[in-house]
This record gives C-alpha cells, sequence and structure tokens, in this order.
C-alpha cells in the first residue's frame, strides 16, 4: 500500500471522527489566536487533518490520491524506497506546516479566525507534480484540461489575488505557499528536474 493511500485512509478516518467530536475538531483546529496563547504548535499540522465537511474532505483526497503516486513514485526512484518515502513526507506535511505560517502571522491577534483542511499539503504535491511533468493535463470539473505549467501559473494568480481579496471562506493563501513551498522544495531535493521542466515545455505544442 503506497504512502499515498495510506495518508488518505488517515485523513478520512480524523475527519470522519471529528465531525462527531467537537473536542477533538476544537483542540485540533488551526486557530492562530490560541496557538499563541497557548503555546499550541501542533495545530499547524494537525488541522490538516481536519476538514469542514465532505466535499471539502472529497475534492482534497481526490486530488492527493491523483498526483500523490506520481511524486511519491519520483522520489522513491531519485532516493530509494525509504529515504524517498521520508522526502515524500516532508513534501506533503511540511506543506501543511508552512503554508498555516503567512496565516498565523496574519491572524494571530484575531480570536474568531479558524482554518482547517489538507489543501497546503495537497497543492505541495500538485505543484511538484507540475515540476516533474509539466505538461500532463490537469482537468477542471472533468472537461477543462490544461497543461499542469499553463494551470499552475493560473492557479498561482488566482489564489494571490484572491488572498488579497481575501475572496470567500477558503484560505487562499495556503495554497499559494503550499504550491511555492512544494515546487521549490522538489526542485531543491531533485535539481535534475529543472532542465527536464524546461525541455518538457520548450517541447510542449498546443496542437
Amino acid at each position: 500500500m503506497s504512502v499515498t493511500i495510506i495518508l488518505i485512509i488517515i485523513t478520512v478516518g480524523v475527519s470522519l471522527y471529528a465531525w462527531q467530536n467537537e473536542g477533538l475538531m476544537h483542540s485540533w483546529i488551526f486557530q492562530p489566536y490560541a496557538v499563541q496563547r497557548d503555546n499550541s504548535w501542533y495545530r499547524f499540522l494537525t488541522s490538516g487533518f481536519l476538514h469542514a465537511d465532505f466535499s471539502h474532505l472529497l475534492f482534497n483526497m481526490f486530488t492527493l490520491y491523483f498526483f500523490g503516486d506520481v511524486v511519491e513514485y519520483v522520489f522513491k526512484s531519485a532516493y530509494g524506497p525509504t529515504t524517498g518515502i521520508l522526502l515524500y513526507l516532508l513534501v506533503y506535511l511540511g506543506g501543511i506546516i508552512v503554508s498555516d505560517i503567512p496565516t498565523y502571522i496574519k491572524h494571530r491577534n484575531d480570536p474568531p479566525y479558524r482554518a482547517l483542511g489538507a489543501s497546503g499539503g495537497v497543492a505541495s504535491i500538485v505543484f511538484s507534480s507540475i515540476l516533474f511533468f509539466p505538461t500532463l493535463d490537469i482537468c477542471l470539473f472533468a472537461f477543462l484540461c490544461l497543461p499542469g505549467f499553463i494551470f499552475g501559473i493560473l492557479y498561482m494568480m488566482y489564489s494571490y489575488f484572491s488572498g488579497r481579496r481575501m475572496a470567500g471562506n477558503i484560505n487562499h493563501d495556503a495554497h499559494l505557499y503550499g504550491a511555492l513551498y512544494g515546487f521549490v522544495l522538489s526542485l531543491i531535493l531533485v535539481p535534475s528536474a529543472l532542465p527536464s521542466f524546461v525541455d518538457q515545455i520548450a517541447g510542449w505544442r498546443l496542437f
């Protein structure tokens, strides 16, 4: 069983349990004010295993399933099974943590603010995949398909401007910084991916 599948099983299990257990939801959710007040730094990680509802959970886990195995395979191929798995976890779990740092800075004096979900880690995995395979299509709503590098540019622009406008009840900053973290860290870990990334884009043709 792949690490991606194990992460999905754990995340689904924790999310389902937290929906029935308000105490767990309250103590694990990312609340920057509580982190600052109680030194509950673990929330940076535990909040990534919680989700607001079934659609939120399904979207994140479906995306992780679709891209996770590819990224996991690349790291295992480059570093061997044990180190490869650890580096894959560094990208995913690190993405959950790092993506919430700007949110913490912005909202640490805002008691009502809450955030949850694996989106930062999932964005890290998606953009790691884009680094390794930039011309593979990423499909939105099953019919609008774009090469990964074009999707990545549009996604970053949307996340950046939505984060500035604080649009909707979504932590767009986590998406943006998770994506940046996943791409940059993967490039550091697999530097040979850069010339391949450039060559694949240079060889891409619309028709």
